[in-house]
């Protein structure tokens, strides 16, 4: 699941569920602002983890 959201983490309990949260961290939720981090999302993705949470920041 990739979201804009920095307190999902701590507003569910992630572990519960059985998907991996990026979080992605951009001066604002805007496409101009989040595309730069899709290749950095792309590369972290083989690597996230069911229940825990990832962030990519520029």
């Amino acid at each position: 699941m990739l979201t804009v959201d920095r307190n999902l983490s701590f507003q569910q309990n992630l572990p519960q569920f059985d998907i991996a949260v990026i979080v992605l961290q951009a001066p604002s939720n805007r496409l101009a602002d989040l595309k730069p981090l899709a290749p950095k999302v792309l590369a972290i993705l083989t690597m996230a983890t069911r229940g825990q949470v990832m962030i990519v920041s520029a």
